[in-house]
């Protein structure tokens, strides 16, 4: 059991460190062949088994030295007229950004005065018809105050017309 354990172990770590390695990518032509004798292609790179971390370290190629597209530069410094060049481009995409950033505050404003201004007619509206459901209730109670008023004045006169007509029926017997 146990050495099955440790052989399922020490084959494990193996091919754990022959997929931690990142391939390289393939070098570009521009890249001298003295460079290009010492980086492997990325398909030999999968079919050989990689010895260490170390005899793959000239293949890889660093990521400062990479341009935007992520493609290796060149190892010349650039001149001043490309470094104005690359300034004047970002300058104008931050321009850029800036110019629509703008447009899109101003519309968002716009559109923030815009949703202010309806909020403040329908508060105006909530309230004028809050007022108009106290009109309503006030004068639904008063209402109903009369017709209680009149349902007790009716009462109080048919009970004296009964009790008068009852009265007068009792002495006409006697």
């Amino acid at each position: 059991m146990r050495v099955v354990v440790s052989s399922l172990l020490g084959f494990s770590l193996i091919c754990s460190t022959a997929w931690a390695v990142e391939p390289a990518p393939a070098p570009t032509p521009a890249v001298a062949p003295a460079a290009q004798a010492t980086t492997a292609t990325p398909s030999a790179q999968q079919t050989q088994k990689p010895q260490t971390l170390a005899a793959n370290k000239p293949g890889t190629v660093p990521a400062a030295n990479l341009d935007a597209n992520g493609l290796p530069l060149e190892a010349k410094p650039l001149t001043a007229e490309q470094l104005a060049k690359n300034k004047a481009v970002q300058d104008a995409k931050v321009k850029a950004l800036v110019k629509d950033q703008a447009t899109r505050l101003q519309q968002l404003e716009k559109a923030n005065l815009d949703a202010l201004s309806q909020n403040q007619e329908l508060q105006l509206k909530n309230d004028s018809l809050g007022v108009q459901v106290q009109v309503l209730q006030s004068e639904r109670s008063a209402q109903m105050f009369l017709y209680g008023a009149a349902t007790i004045a009716v009462g109080v006169l048919l009970g004296f017309l009964i009790a008068s007509y009852v009265y007068t029926k009792r002495r006409r017997q006697w």
